[in-house]
């Protein structure tokens, strides 16, 4: 079993919540053709301006990967303006929910306990990829820190 983990906007992280999918772009299908069902995969949503206020680099989510990849070209993610061309996220793979977060994890909070995070300072350089692949240590912290109430 691999543990992924899966970094997009909060646009498409509500397609994700909504359909149970996983997509990603053309450049990554070789990251998503790794992936297998039984595997295990965090949403990270990146930090987002929204009109005054700035929404935190967050995860919210865990799924496990419930199909193989395919291929699909039925346009349901929106493409993030800095995308350049046409981009549908074509390569895709069906999830199946293990914990959607009441309250989204804020990331930068997690960043001192992760292992895949080697440089703390210049962390969001782990995450510029759609997809990649995370230890089950880090996983595990960031279940258990989920379900620590905060506040």
């Amino acid at each position: 079993m691999t543990i992924w983990i899966a970094s997009t906007n909060r646009e498409n992280w509500e397609v994700i919540k909504k359909n149970n999918i996983w997509g990603v772009p053309k450049r990554n299908k070789n990251s998503i053709e790794r992936s297998e069902p039984k595997d295990k995969i965090l949403i990270f949503v990146r930090q987002e301006n929204a009109g005054d206020t700035i929404l935190p680099s967050a995860i919210t989510a865990a799924f496990d990967i419930a199909s193989k990849p395919f291929e699909e070209k039925t346009e349901i993610f929106k493409k993030p303006p800095t995308m350049s061309g046409e981009e549908v996220f074509p390569y895709r793979v069906k999830l199946k929910p293990v914990k959607i977060f009441k309250e989204e994890l804020d990331f930068k909070s997690l960043i001192p306990n992760l292992e895949f995070i080697t440089n703390k300072k210049q962390w969001t350089g782990h995450l510029r990829t759609a997809m990649r692949t995370i230890p089950e240590e880090d996983y595990e912290y960031i279940m258990k820190a989920a379900e620590t109430p905060r506040g």
